[in-house]
């Protein structure tokens, strides 16, 4: 790559949401220092949850189905993806509602009631998303910059 040009904040912001589906917030702000580690994650989430044998909604929504069970607020990101990806609003909740109880079989782990509130939260930014309204996944961090 030390021969490829080197991309602009915009461009990488671009790059990550055509490759993830999203810009991971973390991005957001790393990309504003550098943007080469933003590429190479894209590269690799791409690698990961490109269509294959299963496809790309189908393991975005697995890993929003994790983020519901471990009551992951940065996790349930991922129904967004999911929805680009073509998931519609029952697969959300159907993946969100095996997070909820897969939350009860986890040693140690949040419970059912707990997850609830995370299931409701992926129906809650699939309602928003789709409406083109604003969503937020989880509270702004008391390091808020600006710039998510």
């Amino acid at each position: 790559m030390a021969d490829e040009k080197k991309m602009t904040l915009e461009e990488v912001n671009q790059y990550m949401q055509e490759k993830c589906g999203f810009v991971p917030r973390m991005f957001k702000i790393i990309n504003t220092v550098t943007p080469e580690p933003g590429r190479t994650f894209a590269d690799f989430y791409a690698s990961i949850f490109g269509d294959g044998a299963l496809s790309k909604s189908v393991k975005e929504l697995m890993f929003m189905s994790g983020g519901v069970a471990y009551c992951s607020p940065r996790c349930i990101i991922h129904v967004v993806p999911a929805i680009n990806a073509g998931a519609t609003s029952e697969q959300v909740f159907e993946a969100a509602s095996v997070g909820m109880i897969l939350a009860g079989f986890v040693p140690n782990g949040p419970g059912i009631p707990y997850a609830f509130e995370y299931a409701l939260k992926c129906i809650d930014i699939d309602a928003k998303f789709r409406k083109g309204e604003e969503w937020e996944y989880l509270p702004t961090t008391k390091f808020d910059h600006g710039v998510y």
